[in-house]
């Protein structure tokens, strides 16, 4: 799993041995059930996330209804806004399958960073990257219908259709379920 994250960080800086021994040294790897709980809501954490295989999914539970925000899949990463501001969360974090991660925290990317400068510039421009495609994301969502974000969900992260229980997904494009599989049925009418 190492050099699925060296390949990653290699798109950014080039990596020495030393700077991969570094990273491997502080025994960031993780393994995690499908079902476990990152991150509970009121919980306090210092734990940074990026998702080397399987998926993981961001949620708030309002009146009793679980809300899906966000799906993390590979190479993606997640940095909880609790863990910055150092207070306890307001959502929850859960694997939604068996999932392989790198967790860290700010102690070890203070200590990488001061050994290995690079380190913080690659985590600048990944930061860069991240807010700039949220902001996409988000005015995405906003300005379309129900209909036309599962057509961009379909286009732009088509494996979530298959890799996410429907009550997940419909929560996630701010539907009810039913109002999903009223909506593909429109869809692939539509297309017959």
């Amino acid at each position: 799993m190492q050099d699925l994250l060296f390949d990653f960080i290699t798109k950014y800086v080039s990596l020495t041995e030393d700077e991969k021994n570094a990273i491997v040294s502080l025994d960031i790897f993780r393994s995690v059930k499908k079902g476990t709980t990152l991150l509970k809501e009121g919980q306090k954490s210092k734990d940074s996330y990026f998702v080397l295989k399987g998926c993981i999914r961001k949620y708030y539970i309002i009146d009793g209804e679980e809300k899906t925000t966000a799906f993390y899949t590979e190479m993606e990463a997640l940095t909880p806004p609790c863990v910055i501001s150092k207070t306890p969360s307001e959502y929850y974090i859960s694997c939604i399958e068996d999932t392989i991660l790198t967790v860290s925290n700010s102690d070890m990317e203070v200590e990488i960073n001061s050994k290995f400068p690079k380190f913080e510039i690659m985590c600048r421009i990944l930061s860069e990257e991240l807010l700039a495609k949220q902001r996409i994301d988000f005015d995405k969502f906003k300005t379309s219908s129900p209909e036309q974000r599962y057509l961009n969900l379909l286009q732009s992260r088509p494996d979530l259709i298959q890799r996410v229980p429907q009550h997940q997904l419909a929560s996630y494009l701010g539907i009810r379920p039913q109002s999903l599989s009223r909506l593909r049925a429109r869809i692939l009418e539509k297309k017959s």
